[in-house]
């Protein structure tokens, strides 16, 4: 099967604290977290995404994002939906061929606008929200170490990115950059609403005194376009 003919997408639910901290903030001993008994080498990773929205910003509006990533574990295309819960994400496989540049662009000059249009099992499943067309509106590079928490049994208890952002709103042509922390929870993390807050409010302990406080702004894409 070609990854122009698998079309099956994968589901995972995204549960996060995001942290906003200086250049020079050192990271946490996160082996400090209740429940960590070891804490993995770092993993660096060279992620570069393309959000897509329409020229109304349907997909903002209804608190979804639509994007095509490269780099990293999880490349591909990717669905993130807001919940109460966390972040519902629907993920696809790159998709091979031409890149061209979706309908809506400002400027044709523009490389950083270049992208491969969302394949159609892509926009299928976004009908309830809009049919397009889609345009490019933000580039985010980040430079990205990982480093995963492992329990007792050697499970991933969660997994903690240190991020440097390089992102550019393509509608106003404003090219921002910052750092931030985030604390993403693993198949081994508590399932309990309880535990789970508890565990954040341990994050949000050793975050503060290493000199950072949680992020006001609840996605990358948010912050690069001035939310």
């Amino acid at each position: 099967m070609t990854a122009a003919e698998n079309t099956t997408p994968a589901h995972s639910l995204e549960i996060e604290r995001k942290y906003d901290v200086d250049d020079d903030t050192r990271v946490p001993d996160w082996s400090a977290l209740p429940g960590v008994a070891r804490v993995g080498e770092p993993e660096p990773r060279d992620l570069d995404a393309r959000y897509f929205d329409t020229a109304d910003a349907a997909l903002a509006q209804a608190l979804t994002a639509l994007r095509r990533r490269t780099g990293g574990p999880d490349a591909g295309w990717h669905i993130k939906r807001s919940t109460p819960e966390g972040k519902l994400e629907t993920q696809w496989p790159l998709e091979a061929g031409i890149e061209r540049v979706p309908a809506g662009r400002v400027d044709a000059g523009d490389a950083a606008d270049i992208a491969p249009l969302p394949p159609a099992a892509v926009i299928a499943a976004l009908t309830e929200i809009t049919a397009g067309p889609f345009a490019v509106v933000a580039r985010i590079r980040n430079a990205r170490t990982a480093y995963a928490l492992y329990d007792t049994d050697g499970g991933v208890l969660a997994e903690f990115v240190d991020d440097r952002v390089t992102a550019t709103d393509l509608r106003r042509r404003v090219e921002t950059t910052w750092r931030e922390w985030e604390l993403e929870l693993g198949p081994a993390a508590p399932t309990a609403a309880t535990a789970r807050a508890v565990l954040f409010a341990a994050a949000d302990t050793l975050v503060e005194r290493a000199g950072g406080h949680v992020s006001a702004s609840g996605s990358k894409l948010a912050r690069a376009l001035g939310g």
